[in-house]
Formats: C-alpha cells, structure tokens, sequence
C-alpha cells in the first residue's frame, strides 16, 4: 500500500522547529512519501509504505516519543515544584535590589541545583540532539542560555571579585532556575490551552453510546456498540442517545440535534424519519433500525473531516515553518555577535554573556509553530459545534476573497420534496394516462421529482428497458410503446415542439414551478402530455440570500430547471443573476465564467453538483446530499439550512484572521524582544517570562474563537 497513511502521537515538541525536525527525520525512514506534523495537536501523518516501529525509533533517536496512543496528560507537579524552587530566589534578588538583606549564594545554589538538574537535564538531552541533528530547537536556546548562567554563578560564588575584596561577585542563579521554570510553566498553559481548542472535537466525538440496546423480537439485549450491525433494531429510551444513523420503524419522539447540526429545536420524528448517531432522544421510545454504524455515520464522518483538517497546514504555516528552520540558528548566531559586540564595546565578560542568554532565552519559535494549529483547532471546533465543516484549512484563505456565491436550486434552496401542481394531457390521452406512464418510467428512481409522479400513481407498473438522459430525463418501454419524460431541452431535441402546452408551460414557469413533458417516440413520436412540480423554497433561504448581498456578495442562481421557472424563483428570493437550463456538465465551465476578477463560492448538495463544486475557488455541500458532493467541498453544512452559507464564510474569515494576527504577534514579539535583549535591557529572567508569554498569548488568541456562534 504505497498511499496508506498513519498517525503518530510525537510528545516532547515544543516548537515550529521541533516540528521541521521531526518531519525531516520522518521522510528519511525508507518508504515514507510525505510527513505533516502538527505542532498544536501532536499529530504526525505520514504518508507511505514504512514500518510503524520504524517511525517510531526515528523519533525517539531525533529526542521525542511516538506512539499510536496519545500520551497521558501532563501532571503540574514538576512546574509547582521548579517555580517552587526558583521563586524564593528571585523574590530574595528582588528584595536585595531595593536595599533590603539578599540570600546567601550557598543558598541560592542550592535551590537553583535542583531545577537545573533535575529539569533542565531534559532541555539538555533535547537540545543536544538537536543540534546533532543539524536542527537545533527551542530547547537548545533554554539549554545553553540557563547553563551559561548557572555555571557563571558557580565560578562567581567560589571565586570572589579581584579588584574588590570582601566583595562578591554577581550571582544569575535566579536567572538559571526561573527561565527553566517559566518555559515549564508557559509549556503547561499551553498544554491545557490546546486541550480548550480540541474540547469540540472531543465532545463529538464522545456523543455516541458505549452501549446499546439491541432489540431480537420482544428480546432486548445489552451490547457494546461495536457488536452493532446494520439491519439491527435498536431501542432507544428518553434520555438516550441514538447509536447510529438508521430510520425510526416504532414510536415518535423529539430529538435535540444541537450537537450535530448546530439546530437548536428539537426536531419532531415519527415512523418513517431518518435518526443521527449522536442525537439526544428526548421524550418518547423509539424502535430504530440501524443502517450506518461508527465512522460510517453522519457524526463519523463530521469526526473524521475536522480531525483531517486540523492536521493538515494552510500554505501560510508551511512559510512559517520556513522561516522558523533558520530562525533558532540566527538567534545563536546573534547571541555569539551580542557576546561579541558587548565585549568590544568595553564590558565585562560577565555582562557580555549575560546578555547573549538574554538573547538565547527571549527567542520565541514556540509562537510561530502555535499560531496557525492553535486558531485552526479552535475555529474548526467552533464550527463544527454549530453544524458547519472546514474539510480544509486552505479554505480560510479564500473564504474572506469570494465575491460571488453560486446556489443550485433543488434540495439547496429548496426543501427538496416536490409535489405535483398540474397535469395536463393532449390528443386523446388523460390527464391520468400521463400521471400512470410517468410513474412507470419513474419507478426505481430515487429523484425527487420521481418521488412526487410515484406518490401520484404508486400502483404503475415498471418500465422496461429503462434509459438515463443525465439533465434531460429518462425513458423507458411501456405495454410495447416507446416513451420519454423529460424537460424542454429533451423535447425539442426530439424534433417536437410544446404546442397547445405552452400557455400552461409559460404560468407554470411563471410562478416557479418545474416542468416535464411526456411523449412517445415509438412506434410513432408525439407529445402526450406535461406535469407541473412545486417545490417550495426553504423558509430561511430569502434571509439567508440578503445577508449574503449585505456582505457585498453577489448571488446567483443555477440550475438545469426551466429557466423561466429559475428566472421567477430568483426574482422572489432576491438573486442577482439568474441562470437556467444548463446540464450537469456545463454548469462547472458556468461557475468559471463567473469569477470576474474574484473568488467563487458554489453551494449544491446532488451528484450533478460536485463538478461545480470542485471548479469553484471554494465548494460548499449541504451535507444528506451525495456523498460525491460532500467529498468534493471544502466546507459541508451539517443541515440543509441556507443561511449557514454565509456563517460558514464568516468563521472561516474570522479563523484566517486570527492566524495572521498570532503569526504578526510571534512575529513583532521577536522583533522587538530581540533586540532590546541585544541592548541589554533584558534580564534572562525578564526575558524567559516574556518568553513564556507570547507563547500563551499567541493560544489565547486562537482560544478566542471558541466562543463564535452564527449571527
């Protein structure tokens, strides 16, 4: 399998750089093709033919642990217990600095041991292999920094000041201990920071029960959910949660969907209707019959879609992770001119060195690598949470450039039940002639138009020799003669023309309705007749098409119906542009034609949409659609509602939004911390808090999109 792909849990990342060195030591393990590791979620996929073991000892040899399962939480006690150890020692600085009595240095030593040996090991062990690797880290620059000034307190408490006798030398032991203990510190917020950003996921995740009840007859029978299959019936009590996707075959209930499709009324079931594994059963008993089980349902695939997407990059993360490969060898770099500048400059060895740790301490990739993961995990959780979908984190990039939104008709703006309005018959055939011959060639068919002629005739018979004519119609053999129903295009392209139909056509049209014609092609060809369909627009889609244009956005309506009939319903709903009769295989070249100079959006939910759908800059599929439309978006609405459209383009605008302005804050924070630790107006332990805090105030940024809820 030369395209399988896996996922690995790698602990012990801590920034854009330890990303781009597990990456490269993930493509050097033989039969790897690609490898995308993402910082916020710990997640390395990789793609290829290799071993797992063999992944996993490349990036245990690089310094990081892999596995298939995720690593236990991180327990507080080593950062209580290190910023226990170090803040005694840097208050007691504080206090001498002000004139008051300072800690002996044995006793600064002491309390700084601890910490640099029992935690800094690690930063050691990390940033040595880093630098092995030809990759240095984050922990490299903590490493050097924080020892450095370790052991020049060391040598400076044995070895008092020459030029002053009775004098001691200036001790960094709070420096030492505290940079270790702010970058442990800033590192757990940030833990439990992306834990906030992935609660939405978790919490779908987790709607589905570990158990269910099987029904065999009058038996009930209590399984795990694994056991599950499809044909099963199940029950399902108030206050249960609906296993898997199925239909309602006993009782009548209200379910709340919240969870699922961001609809917060429940919604009324009864015999007959579609369920949702995850949605909460509120008041009656049901009797389900299971057809899609786990990652097969609705709420699987929605689980499965945000995952894929919070663990793939936007191109703006790829130049981030760039930049942040040569960004810790420029820091050391600078901190080396720094060490040598101060001392040309005339300052003292221990000054010059202290303000190239400043400089080590206060470098901050850890920003860098949090700002696109950290705001894509909070804004897709935010928006799956309220029903919509962003497949793919390149969509946020777009999202804020559309300028015109194409909607399909059927199924999209409309409620996708049509009935049937008018039949009209001529020659020497019936109204009912017409209704039973449609029925026939309908049978089988799961259009909704054949749903409406079959709820009008149920008892015809089955066509033979059955054809499809994909954005015409069908045709089939009935008693022995030849029929067609289908559209003004299959007609006239039959050589026949509507005739004595047209006045009854032209109202129909006229009031929005859909029309087909019925007619014989063998033995002899002639027109029997036309049926009018009605399928009423959703009650949201005039608000959801206004909002829209509020925005600056041009809307348009295309469809393969009869374009007076698309003419009339775009007129009611408020369109711009309206645009009919175009056949499944044209409508991707119109879409193309409608960028301007912009950005297009193309919202449909059937099969005939999904070439649109992959033409346009950005596709939006309604999902209960086919599955080949879904697949083919980059954003799916969880409920046929229309005004998601526009909520769906403001998340992903807001989304794009924050993580430009982490990336300009990792960025400006660097910029200005830098040199003003190069100036020396940094101390180590200054500059190791400022540290720990753009990294927190990168996440809290993203965090702020948690609360986001549709307008």
């Amino acid at each position: 399998m030369p395209n399988a792909e896996q996922t690995l849990i790698v602990g012990g990342m801590t920034c854009a750089a330890c990303v781009s060195r597990v990456e490269k030591v993930l493509k050097r393990v033989p039969g790897v093709t690609s490898a995308d590791v993402n910082l916020m979620t710990g997640q390395a996929v990789v793609h290829g033919n290799a071993n797992l073991l063999a992944l996993e000892q490349a990036v245990a040899k690089a310094g990081y642990t892999a596995s298939a399962a995720p690593p236990p939480p991180e327990k507080f006690w080593p950062v209580g217990l290190a910023l226990g150890l170090s803040l005694p020692i840097a208050l007691a600085m504080l206090v001498g600095m002000a004139g008051g009595p300072m800690l002996p240095g044995w006793v600064q030593a002491a309390l700084a041991t601890p910490v640099l040996l029992g935690f800094g090991t690690g930063f050691v062990i990390r940033g040595w292999k880093s630098i092995r690797e030809g990759s240095p880290s984050m922990d490299a620059l903590v490493a050097i920094g924080t020892w450095a000034a370790y052991l020049l307190s060391l040598r400076n408490l044995f070895e008092p000041m020459a030029d002053m006798p009775g004098m001691e030398s200036p001790l960094y032991f709070d420096s030492a201990a505290l940079v270790i203990a702010l970058v442990m510190l800033g590192r757990f917020l940030e833990g439990r920071a992306r834990v906030q950003a992935g609660a939405a996921l978790r919490d779908l995740a987790k709607l589905q029960p570990a158990r269910v009840t099987r029904m065999i007859g009058d038996l009930a029978e209590d399984i795990d959910l694994a056991a599950l299959r499809a044909g099963d019936q199940v029950r399902v009590r108030p206050g249960e949660r609906v296993p898997a996707d199925g239909v309602v075959v006993e009782g009548h209930s209200d379910q709340d969907e919240a969870a699922l499709t961001g609809e917060s009324l429940p919604r009324a079931i009864q015999v007959g209707d579609q369920v949702l594994a995850g949605a909460l059963n509120i008041s009656g008993l049901l009797l389900i019959r299971a057809e899609k089980l786990a990652g097969e349902t609705a709420l699987g695939r929605t689980v499965r879609m945000v995952e894929a997407a919070q663990g793939r990059k936007p191109s703006v993360q790829k130049l981030a992770d760039r930049i942040a490969a040569w960004f810790v060898p420029g820091v050391m770099l600078l901190a080396l001119l720094t060490l040598a500048g101060w001392m040309l400059a005339g300052a003292t060895a221990e000054d010059a060195l202290i303000n190239a740790v400043a400089v080590l301490v206060i470098a901050c990739p850890c920003a860098l690598g949090l700002a696109t993961p950290a705001a894509i995990m909070a804004g897709t959780g935010a928006a799956a949470r309220n029903g919509i979908v962003l497949r793919d984190p390149d969509v946020l990039g777009v999202a804020h450039a559309v300028t015109t939104v194409v909607f399909d008709k059927t199924g999209t703006l409309t409620e996708g039940r049509p009935r049937v309005v008018s039949s009209k018959s001529v020659g020497t055939s019936t109204p009912r002639d017409v209704m039973m011959i449609a029925a026939s060639l309908q049978q089988g068919s799961l259009h909704p138009l054949a749903r409406a002629v079959l709820a009008e005739a149920p008892e015809a018979k089955a066509a033979e020799k059955m054809q499809d004519f994909p954005g015409r119609g069908v045709g089939g053999v009935v008693d022995g003669r030849e029929f067609r129903l289908g559209n003004q295009r299959m007609l006239e392209e039959s050589g026949l023309a509507v005739g004595e139909l047209e006045p009854e056509m032209l109202r129909l049209a006229a009031s929005g309705a859909s029309v087909s014609f019925l007619f014989e092609t063998a033995p002899e060809t002639h027109l029997l007749g036309l049926i009018g369909f009605a399928d009423t627009p959703r009650p949201t889609a005039a608000v959801a098409v206004a909002t829209l244009r509020a925005r600056g956005v041009r809307c348009v309506l295309l469809s393969g119906d009869n374009p007076a009939a698309v003419a009339a319903m775009a007129k009611t709903l408020g369109f711009d542009e309206a645009i009919g009769g175009v056949l499944p295989a044209e409508k991707a070249a119109r879409v193309a034609t409608l960028r301007d100079g912009g950005k297009v959006a193309m919202v449909g939910d059937g099969i005939n949409d999904a070439p649109a759908l992959a033409e346009a800059d950005l596709g939006i599929a309604m999902a209960g659609g086919a599955d080949l439309a879904v697949e083919t978006a980059g954003i799916v609405l969880m409920r046929p509602e229309p005004t998601l459209v526009a909520a769906a383009l403001d998340i992903a605008w807001r989304t794009e939004r924050r993580i430009r302005l982490g990336l300009f804050w990792a960025f400006g924070f660097n910029l200005i911390g830098l040199p003003l630790a190069a100036a020396g107006r940094l101390s180590p332990a200054l500059a190791g808090a400022a540290m720990a805090f753009s990294s927190l105030a990168v996440v809290l940024n993203a965090l702020a999109l948690r609360g986001w809820k549709p307008k």
